[in-house]
């Protein structure tokens, strides 16, 4: 707990892709936009590799997997598609370590997290990993090692940052629900007891030597879940709470675990004023009646999701807003 206390976050940040194949000009709009708090960015427009499971395969130990119409199934040895994960991102790496000389500060990384590996990867005989424990067993500490040694590479390339490492897990409620389908498509894998789940993140969080946060785009986030496998933060998308949320995100809050409000639209509109993306966050902070002078130090804002759907100029413009939110919230809670 004293680590999540001691973290110095930014006011806001990026949650991971952007769009565009051009791996300096995402790192000098992502370090120029959050001065606070910049995020390696991802870029999967370059096509299989650069994609957010192709990326964390790419760091994945003594585990390899290629491509294959249905998505990426696990191969013997390292083939050219790892080698192209692994390279571009080298070069992303390149590109952040070039425009954060001399920064000292949080800096976030992203990878994705065990589960929603799990029901992404397939095995050789094309059904997913998630299906196998033993595999999934085998993909959580080829991970937590791969982690390891990503988040060293980081630490060294921007040695006065303060690393945080987001897992991305988007398919978690379902791998919890037994929602994920099968090859098929016919059937679904049985649900994985919570704690399975839990204790599978536990064991890469631990692996970060580090506070992380875990990032889920889709509905019904289990906030009590991902507290007692030791998150330091919850990334998410605001718009998609419902009261059923509330008191989770409460408990929360008053844990001392940080929110990271995704409020800002991932894809191409017109952008509302600043003290209008946050006007839901401060209602709920007085429904739940918590100290509308906490806001600013509980949340992070962020876009919603990824930026890799929209446009170069609106992209920019959504990662600027951000900032200007949450300066918002920082000067009028109320």
């Amino acid at each position: 707990m004293s680590e999540k206390n001691e973290f110095g976050w930014g006011p806001a940040t990026g949650v991971g892709s952007m769009p565009g194949g051009d791996a300096r000009e995402a790192a000098k709009t992502v370090t120029g936009s959050f001065e606070d708090f910049p995020h390696l960015a991802e870029l999967p427009a370059r096509g299989p590799g650069a994609d957010m499971i192709g990326r964390t395969i790419g760091m994945l130990v003594e585990m390899y997997a290629h491509v294959e119409p249905s998505g990426w199934r696990v191969s013997d040895r390292p083939g050219r598609d790892t080698r192209r994960a692994r390279s571009w991102l080298g070069e992303d790496l390149d590109a952040l370590e070039e425009f954060t000389q001399g920064y000292e500060g949080p800096l976030k990384v992203q990878a994705v997290g065990p589960w929603t590996l799990a029901a992404a990867l397939e095995l050789r005989g094309g059904e997913a990993a998630l299906g196998d424990p033993g595999a999934c067993r085998d993909l959580v500490g080829s991970l937590a090692e791969g982690l390891r040694d990503h988040l060293a590479d980081v630490r060294r390339r921007v040695p006065g940052a303060r690393i945080l490492l987001q897992l991305d897990e988007p398919s978690l409620t379902a791998v919890l629900r037994g929602q994920v389908r099968t090859a098929s498509g016919y059937r679904t894998y049985r649900a994985v007891d919570r704690q399975i789940v839990e204790s599978a993140l536990r064991e890469v969080i631990g692996a970060a030597d580090g506070p992380v946060t875990v990032h889920s785009c889709a509905p019904d986030v289990p906030f009590a879940l991902l507290r007692r496998a030791g998150v330091a933060g919850v990334s998410f998308d605001f718009d998609l709470l419902t009261e059923r949320d509330e008191e989770s995100i409460g408990e929360a809050v008053e844990a001392g675990t940080k929110l990271f409000a995704g409020v800002v639209p991932s894809t191409d509109t017109a952008l509302s004023d600043p003290a209008g993306s946050v006007m839901g966050v401060r209602t709920l902070w007085r429904r739940l009646g918590l100290n509308p002078g906490t806001l600013a130090e509980s949340l992070v804002i962020t876009p919603t999701c990824g930026l890799a759907g929209a446009s170069p100029a609106y992209a920019r413009a959504a990662l600027t807003h951000c900032v200007r939110a949450a300066r918002s919230l920082a000067d009028n809670p109320e």
